[in-house]
């Protein structure tokens, strides 16, 4: 390999993928309650279990790959005289990138003839992980990692993340929605309709009335979003956090929407890292579609 190609834990894209496609990543943090974890995907606890703790009052906080985790992560691959291209959860959302391009910095003082790529996703969970895969296929049909990074650069602003959420109680604590809103969207049974959008930050869009019009509307959002209609068979993931039947409704109406994506659209678990934030009942669609 020419190359590796990097990410890390919070892709929410399932470890043998990853694995069969040769990506590496770096573990994020996360606790439980006050007890540290690393956020290792081949040990990590199953995702009902931790968000079983969550239901029942377990308090969770998430910490970035550090500057020192970093430096050492990538130099396992310089030693072994590997050039990197890693894809950083979305700035908007995280400092992590920040702490990879220091890292880069002083790594490259030892390493000069080294490349390591950096490339800012503007994405979260699966979003993150479409960029990532895509990135992978490059590698394995040969295109060198500067051709890789720009190609990821430019798709990173068509990949389309919508998420809604059946408890509000989690963005609040995070800031996302006030006290208020989210007494009142409770109250009244909204959920909203929230967009990484393209500066890579999670922001609500519309307010719908209960959890079917929530679904609905995040399947219409993929209809007007798609450059091809009914036509897509691209990438589609949907990430449930506990949820998996919410998570099954919405893939049986974009399978009559887009009869391309039957039994192509992968149904999977919201992670540790950002189902810290978003809390049990939270479901997101991700997939390819117009520039933002």
């Amino acid at each position: 390999m020419s190359f590796v190609v990097s990410c890390c834990s919070s892709v929410d894209i399932p470890v043998e993928q990853l694995k069969e496609n040769n990506i590496s990543y770096v573990p994020m943090h996360y606790s439980l309650d006050g007890e540290a974890f690393l956020d290792e995907l081949e040990t990590r606890a199953p995702m009902a279990d931790f968000y079983k703790k969550m239901s029942e009052g377990a308090i969770t906080a998430t910490s970035q790959v550090n500057i020192d985790e970093y430096k050492k992560y990538f130099e396992s691959f310089l030693a072994e005289g590997k050039d990197i291209l890693h894809i950083c959860l979305s700035s908007g959302i995280t400092g992590t990138y920040n702490s990879a391009l220091i890292a880069k910095e002083d790594l490259l003082e030892k390493y000069p003839d080294s490349k390591i790529v950096l490339v800012d996703s503007l994405c979260a969970s699966c979003g993150y992980g479409i960029l990532a895969l895509r990135a992978a296929k490059m590698q394995k049909e040969g295109c060198s990692v500067e051709e890789t990074a720009d190609y990821i650069e430019k798709l990173k602003h068509r990949v389309q993340q919508w998420f809604f959420s059946t408890d509000l109680s989690y963005y609040v604590r995070g800031g996302r929605l006030s006290a208020v809103s989210g007494w009142f969207g409770t109250v009244l049974k909204i959920c909203p309709l929230l967009e990484v959008d393209g500066e890579g930050k999670l922001v609500p869009r519309e307010k719908c009335r209960g959890k079917q019009k929530a679904i609905t509307a995040c399947a219409e959002k993929m209809k007007l979003l798609t450059e091809n209609g009914s036509k897509y068979d691209g990438e589609c993931y949907i990430a449930n956090a506990d949820c998996i039947d919410d998570a099954k409704a919405l893939a049986a109406i974009l399978e009559k929407e887009f009869p391309k994506l039957k039994n192509k659209i992968q149904i999977v678990d919201v992670g540790a890292i950002i189902g810290s934030h978003t809390g049990p009942g939270t479901t997101g669609l991700f997939f390819v579609g117009k520039e933002k």
